[in-house]
């Protein structure tokens, strides 16, 4: 197997010992792109942007589509997520926005609330894709 280190400007930079994805390559050519977790993050200012959870939710998804961009894939590809919400009471709003993004096949999907997460975002997303 091998392993490729994605990186674009369409998502933020990581802020710590990660990558923003890694893509698996298998002897066979089989492609698995593991992205970390988005939040709320404009990659041009790296601040946090303002506005509720559709405004973050809306930016997440964006940052996603960098990432997938930068892999040579789309949302099409997306096999599953993981979904991490500050307030669950916000999951019919998250889930608006989120819906816009996978219109012809869902991927698989986890959803839960947290505590907190990073910035004091409302919304963070992880995908894996295959190609």
């Amino acid at each position: 197997m091998k392993k490729q280190q994605i990186k674009t400007v369409n998502a933020p930079a990581a802020i710590g010992p990660y990558s923003q994805a890694i893509l698996a390559t298998t002897e066979n050519g089989d492609k698995t792109l593991y992205a970390s977790g988005q939040i709320a993050i404009d990659p041009a200012t790296g601040k946090l942007v303002d506005g509720g959870i559709e405004e973050q939710a809306e930016r997440v998804m964006k940052n996603i589509g960098g990432i997938l961009e930068a892999a040579g894939m789309t949302y099409a590809n997306v096999v599953k997520t993981t979904c991490l919400l500050a307030d669950i009471a916000e999951f019919g709003k998250f889930n608006a926005i989120y819906g816009k993004y996978f219109q012809e096949e869902a991927p698989a999907r986890s959803t839960f609330a947290v505590a907190a997460l990073p910035m004091s975002a409302r919304v963070e997303v992880e995908v894996i894709a295959v190609k």
